[in-house]
């Protein structure tokens, strides 16, 4: 973290004393919930007629979503309305005005491990950096990768870091699920470590390079050297033959994205399938496995919105770190008062090389 920032400081050539950081890990979960109140006027008791809702009511009933029995050790770190409910009229986005005698909301609230995400936050402020905010690495990555017509159909964004897969599930213009599995592309990297007893270095090199998803796509005639040690004899190696194994672990992890994604409990098809950010999705031919296997849309999600870096926000190895910068404008309750004497055009710019060498 410290390499970090540091870096970033040179490159955009201002003193970061706040930031905000995404967190992922096993002890990211997700669950839904609900409140309800009875809407009344201020100083009354709720009455018989309709009454206006007031932004105050809204507060009421995600504050009573909130009030559940956590485990000591837990921590809300997301509150997400999914719908609102005014009597029996239910699928409202924003009740404010409206009338009714009862409001229920219906949110998914994300928890984190007091501890780990406490420890996250003293080892920046252990730099003299201010945390605004912590936000879950996977909700980053949809901020700056779909679009709210995907949101309303049904789509899955799956976020595949090095040591886990972040995964958020949308349909009706909300949260539905997410979810954290214990496994990602470093376990890829470490199959061709093994098969070909080479260094992790040299195997994610290789893997980015020479690696397909999809056996079928890479060819059985183009060999590439393996790197040679210590004067070791000189070996070769297909793209086909370097795949099957490929193949293998990817396949294994779509089948557990699968199983995560159904226990969202959707009971209808996500129109727009699977969006694949992160460093895993860099794997080529990745999206036509995941449709060959799990026989749904998919696709690789590139950064949206951002201009003057196009280089960088091509990528979807960026998804988080441009989604987190987005999420401020996004979600006004959380917003910080970033103070900053740089355009956000400007700011962009000056990071675009440091991207690219940190990340």
């Amino acid at each position: 973290m410290e390499k970090a920032v540091t870096d970033a400081e040179i490159m955009a050539d201002i003193k970061v004393n706040r930031s905000w950081l995404t967190i992922s890990g096993e002890h990211v979960r997700g669950i839904n919930t609900q409140g309800a109140i009875a809407i009344q006027k201020p100083g009354q008791s709720p009455s018989e007629t309709d009454q206006e809702i007031r932004i105050e009511d809204v507060y009421k009933v995600l504050e009573l979503a909130k009030a559940i029995s956590f485990p000591v050790d837990r921590n809300i770190l997301h509150t997400l309305p999914q719908e609102y409910i005014i009597d029996t009229m239910d699928g409202i986005k924003d009740p404010v005005g409206m009338s009714g005698r009862r409001l229920e909301g219906r949110v998914h609230l994300v928890t984190v491990a007091t501890s780990s995400a406490s420890n996250f936050i003293n080892c920046a402020e252990e730099l003299g950096i201010s945390i605004d905010g912590l936000v879950f690495q996977g909700l980053a990555s949809s901020i700056s990768t779909i679009d709210k017509d995907e949101k309303e159909l049904g789509v899955a964004v799956v976020d595949i870091g090095s040591g886990t897969t972040d995964i958020v599930v949308y349909l009706d213009g909300g949260v539905r699920h997410t979810g954290v599995i214990p496994i990602g592309s470093d376990s890829i990297t470490n199959d061709i470590a093994v098969m070909l007893q080479v260094g992790k270095k040299e195997a994610e090199e290789i893997k980015l390079k020479y690696a397909s998803a999809k056996a079928s796509m890479a060819s059985s005639e183009l060999e590439f050297e393996l790197p040679v040690k210590n004067g070791g004899i000189s070996r070769k190696i297909s793209e086909h033959e370097l795949s099957r194994y490929v193949e293998a672990r990817m396949t294994e992890i779509l089948n557990l994205i699968s199983r995560e994604i159904s226990r969202a409990d959707i009971h209808q098809k996500l129109t727009y399938g699977l969006v694949f950010t992160g460093g895993g999705a860099q794997l080529s031919n990745l999206a036509g496995l995941a449709e060959e296997t799990l026989n749904i849309r998919a696709r690789i999600g590139a950064p949206k919105g951002i201009s003057g870096v196009v280089d960088v926000a091509s990528t979807p190895h960026y998804a988080a770190a441009i989604g987190l910068i987005q999420w401020p404008l996004h979600y006004q309750d959380t917003q910080a008062d970033i103070h900053t004497s740089l355009t956000p055009g400007k700011v962009f710019k000056k990071f675009t090389a440091w991207f690219k060498e940190f990340f």
